[in-house]
């Protein structure tokens, strides 16, 4: 099977340096393998992405040399999620739930004063159908929540070896929003299954949502990928790097004439390594280098 990686930003902003380090790797990876470096736009949030967003993520990663050799736009494939969240529906594995914003976070609060982890408690699932028109009729609309089964989740990561999550540790969670749009999960998983991604290489904080992640690839009969969860860049407050915290971006480094993009790329190719860029590096040696079990761990 070839190997296929993608790279998914949102275009809402510039990319910073350091979802753009994932991009590297991700690139020199799939180069590595022989593989296919596919560019996906998550540009669901249809309010806040720009095409010129989108266009200056590509010229980014072309000065960077990342050159990508699939790309598609998430927003192109509305109907495809809707049909897929229906065949969930009708399978009971989504469920709708009537709580408001406010109700969920006084629940988490109480389950913490009590020293419980705070995990959703289905009520969503033992609402009748009167008590769901009793709700519809206050003008709530449903969110939609996956039904995890009750499962040990693990999975061989390529850069933390051995991950176990126990569902019954884990909320159902919400993949459709009151307003019908989606979050990043179900989309990204029909995505992955769809186009047959063999390797997701990611930050850290997917972590958690890798173990939802693969009962959803199982649920809808895809394979499921190996996954790879990498250390985040941070900034002086110890804080993970943010395009709303204005955390420097790609487009700022190309427009200062001074900096080179192949000394962008080796650094961010070798941070987390026992290797310090030089300045010989070449993007044929990175490639022949790239060892994803070989970054240290936060």
């Amino acid at each position: 099977m070839t190997v296929k990686v993608r790279f998914a930003p949102s275009p809402t902003g510039h990319i910073h340096i350091g979802n753009t380090r994932m991009a590297v790797l991700n690139w020199l990876f799939a180069k590595q393998q022989g593989g296919v470096f596919v560019l996906r736009s998550d540009d669901t949030d249809v309010a806040r992405s720009t095409k010129q967003y989108e266009d200056d993520i590509a010229t980014d990663l072309a000065w960077l040399g990342l050159k990508h050799d699939e790309f598609f736009r998430q927003s192109e494939r509305f109907e495809v999620y809707d049909a897929v969240a229906e065949n969930l529906k009708s399978m009971g594995r989504l469920y709708a739930c009537y709580e408001t914003a406010e109700e969920l976070d006084l629940r988490r609060k109480v389950l913490q004063s009590q020293g419980k982890p705070p995990v959703y408690d289905r009520a969503g699932l033992r609402l009748t159908d009167e008590q769901k028109a009793e709700y519809e009729s206050q003008g709530r609309k449903p969110h939609w929540r996956f039904l995890l089964n009750e499962e040990t989740i693990t999975w061989n990561d390529l850069a933390r070896g051995t991950q176990k999550f126990e569902s019954g540790h884990l909320s159902d969670p919400i993949l459709i929003r009151e307003d019908g749009s989606y979050l990043y999960t179900l989309p990204s998983v029909v995505d992955d299954g769809d186009t047959k991604v063999t390797h997701v290489i990611r930050g850290e904080d997917h972590t958690a949502n890798t173990a939802v992640q693969i009962q959803i690839f199982k649920a809808l009969g895809y394979d499921i990928p190996t996954f790879a969860h990498l250390s985040l860049m941070v900034g002086p407050d110890g804080k993970g790097l943010s395009k709303r915290l204005g955390s420097l971006s790609i487009t700022d480094l190309r427009e200062d004439q001074n900096i080179h993009p192949m000394a962008v790329v080796s650094s961010l190719a070798l941070l987390g390594t026992n290797v310090t860029a030089d300045g010989s590096e070449t993007l044929e040696n990175l490639i022949e280098g790239v060892d994803l079990s070989g970054f240290g761990r936060a």
